[in-house]
C-alpha cells in the first residue's frame, strides 16, 4: 500500500502512570530531502541522505512510496538522475560512488573512488557525475564500468547540475559562491553569475533560464543565462537543496525533509513540510530555550513555539555538524560536540563559535562541572574527556561505547555505555555501574534525585534513583532507533563538511521536571511531564 505517512511512524506510544507523552514538534515525513529528480511514472523521486532512502511522492495527493528502504543496497543517497530507460542513477556520498538502480530494484555500483560523490545528470546518452568537496572533479562515467573521464577538475565543491540548451554543463559551485558554464569536451569553463547566496543546484525551466536554489540564503533565483538579470522566485529559508520541474511546475527540495511548489514568484505551495530531520542532542537554557542539534541546522524551541532556526552549517560562526549539547555559562551560548570531532562553545546570535578540542572520534553527549569544566564523550575510543582552561584530559578510558554525559551539583561526572548497555558514575578514573540490563541507552539526564535514559533500542525512557536502584520505565514504544527488523548502513563523513552521521537519541530535564526526548526515528521533540 501506499504510505501516507511517508517515514516510519511507530505507534503505542505510552507513558507510565502519572505522567503525559506529547509531541513538540511534528513527525517529518521524509529522512530529510536532497536531490530531486521526475520518474518515469511522473512522481517526484526525493534522495534521502540521512535515511539512506529513496522515496517517489505523488505531488497532488501526497502519497509518499518508498522506493529504496533504509538498510537496503543504496546508501546515503545524495542526488539521482533517470536515463530513457528507466534507470535511475544516483551518488552515494558518503560511500564515494555512483550506483544505478534498476526500474526492478536491482542496484549495482557504477564507479568507486568519487570522494564526496553529489552531483548528476544524463544528457544525451552520457553520464555525467561530480563531486562536492574542495579540488573537486566533474567525470564522465562508463556505464559498463569502464575508466571514467575527467572533463574538468581544481572545483571549489561542485553541487547538483544539469545541460543547458546550449548542450554546457551549468555547474553551482558553493566555493567560489558562483555558477559557471563547463564545455563538456574539452572542460572550458566560464562564470556565469557569481554574488549569489551559496547556490546548490542548478536546473533550466522550458524557457532555458536557470532556475538555482541558494543554500545559504534560502532564496531560489531565476537568471536568464545570456543577459545575466536574475529574480527572486521565493525566499523558502536556509537549507535549500535541489530543484526539479514536473512539465512547467517547480518544485525545491530543503535538507530538513521539506518538498515545496512554487507556482508564482512569491506564491507556494507546501507539498511535504519541513521538519527536524533527526533531532539529536538536546539542552535546557537557563532562560526556558530548549536547543536542539540537528546535525546540519541548530534550532531553538520556546514554550508552545515552533523550531526557530539558531545556525547550521553555512552560517558565519557555526562550529559545524551539531550532535551534543549542553548549556553554556551565558544565555545565548551553547557546548557542542561536531561530527568532525571538535567540542565549541557556540554563541549563534552572534555567529562565532571558540574552539575547545579537535580530532576526536565520534563525539556524541556533552555536559558542563559546576566548576566551568567542559566533560564529553567520545564514542570511538571509548573515553571521557575534560576540556578546562585550555587542557585536555581523559577522566576514563575502555569504556564500551561511551555516550550521554550527565553531571550532578556536587560534580560527580555519570555516563551511559551504549555498548554495555548501562549507566555508570565515574571516580577516579574508575567506572562503577549503576544500573545495568539496558539495551542501547544513548543521551542521559538529572531530574530531581533520577538518572534518565533514553534506551534507542528499547524504545523506552528509564530511570533509576542516582544509586543505581528504583529502577522504573517512564515511557515505552518511543519513535527512537532504527525501525523494528532495520539494520542502519553506517553513515561516514561528507567530506570536511560532516563526520559520521551517527544518530544520538538524547534526553534533556527542565526545571520543572519535564523531560525532553529526541525522536530521532521520525524527526520530533517529545515531552514527557508529570500528570
Amino acid at each position: 500500500m501506499p504510505d501516507l505517512i511517508g517515514r516510519i511512524a511507530p505507534t503505542g506510544m505510552a507513558a507510565a502512570e502519572g505522567w503525559t507523552l506529547e509531541r513538540l514538534t511534528p513527525p517529518s515525513r521524509l529522512y530529510g530531502a536532497n536531490g530531486l529528480a521526475v520518474g518515469p511514472d511522473g512522481r517526484l523521486h526525493v534522495a534521502q541522505v540521512g535515511g539512506s532512502q529513496v522515496s517517489a511522492i505523488d505531488v497532488d495527493s501526497g502519497t509518499i512510496d518508498t522506493i529504496s528502504p533504509m538498510g537496503g543496497a543504496i546508501v546515503a543517497p545524495d542526488d539521482l538522475v533517470f536515463d530513457e530507460a528507466g534507470n535511475c542513477y544516483l551518488t552515494e556520498i558518503t560511500e564515494g560512488r555512483v550506483s544505478m538502480l534498476t526500474p526492478g530494484g536491482q542496484a549495482r555500483v557504477i564507479h568507486g573512488d568519487i570522494p564526496v560523490a553529489n552531483p548528476i545528470t544524463w544528457h544525451q546518452g552520457r553520464l555525467i557525475a561530480g563531486e562536492c568537496r574542495m579540488g573537486a572533479r566533474i567525470l564522465e562515467l562508463a556505464i559498463d564500468g569502464g575508466a571514467p573521464r575527467v572533463i574538468l577538475d581544481g572545483i571549489p565543491m561542485a553541487n547538483a547540475f544539469q545541460v543547458g540548451p546550449d548542450g554546457k554543463l551549468y555547474v553551482p559551485v558553493m566555493g567560489a559562491n558562483q555558477i559557471w558554464r563547463v564545455d563538456l569536451d574539452t572542460g572550458a569553463h566560464e562564470v556565469v553569475a557569481g554574488d549569489l547566496g551559496v547556490p546548490d543546484s542548478v536546473k533550466f525551466d522550458s524557457k532555458g533560464r536557470i532556475v538555482t536554489t541558494q543554500v545559504a540564503s534560502g532564496q531560489v533565483l531565476r537568471i536568464d543565462p545570456v543577459s545575466g538579470v536574475r529574480e527572486v522566485l521565493a525566499d523558502l529559508g536556509p537549507g535549500l537543496d535541489n530543484v526539479a520541474f514536473i512539465g512547467d511546475r517547480l518544485f525545491v527540495s530543503s535538507i530538513p525533509g521539506e518538498i515545496t511548489e512554487i507556482l508564482a514568484p512569491g506564491k507556494v505551495r507546501p507539498v511535504v513540510a519541513r521538519a527536524l530531520q533527526w533531532p539529536l542532542g538536546l539542552a535546557m537554557g537557563a532562560d526556558g530555550a530548549l536547543f536542539v542539534a540537528d546535525g546540519t541546522f541548530g534550532y531553538t524551541l520556546e514554550p508552545g513555539g515552533a523550531p526557530q532556526l539558531a545556525g547550521m552549517i553555512f552560517h558565519p560562526g557555526c562550529p559545524g555538524y551539531m550532535r551534543g549539547v549542553a548549556p553554556g555559562a551565558q544565555a545565548g551560548e551553547w557546548i557542542v560536540t561536531t561530527g568532525l570531532g571538535s567540542v565549541a562553545r557556540y554563541r549563534p546570535g552572534e555567529g562565532a563559535s571558540d574552539f575547545l578540542s579537535h580530532g576526536h572520534d565520534r563525539l556524541m553527549g556533552v555536559a558542563v562541572a559546576p566548576d566551568g569544566a567542559v566533560i564529553f564523550a567520545e564514542q570511538g575510543s571509548g573515553r571521557v574527556l575534560r576540556a578546562d582552561n585550555g587542557s585536555v584530559e581523559a577522566i576514563a578510558q575502555g569504556l564500551d561505547q561511551p555516550t550521554g554525559v550527565a553531571i550532578d551539583a556536587d560534580g560527580v561526572v555519570h555516563v551511559t555505555e551504549a555498548g554495555a548497555g548501562r549507566i555508570v558514575r565515574l571516580s577516579g578514573g574508575r567506572a562503577e555501574t549503576l544500573l545495568d540490563g539496558l539495551d542501547r541507552p544513548e543521551g542521559l539526564a538529572i531530574s530531581g534525585d533520577r538518572l534518565v535514559t533514553l534506551d534507542s533500542r528499547a524504545k523506552a525512557l528509564v530511570a533509576c534513583s542516582r544509586a543505581g536502584d528504583e529502577r522504573a520505565l517512564l515511557a515505552t514504544h518511543l519513535p527512537v532507533g532504527a525501525p523494528p527488523g532495520v539494520t542502519p548502513r553506517y553513515l561516514g563523513p561528507i567530506g570536511d563538511m560532516a563526520g559520521p552521521m551517527i544518530n544520538f537519541a538524547d534526553v534533556a530535564a527542565g526545571t520543572d521536571g519535564t523531560l525532553y526526548l529526541s525522536g530521532d526515528a521520525e524527526g520530533s521533540v517529545l515531552a514527557l511531564r508529570a500528570a
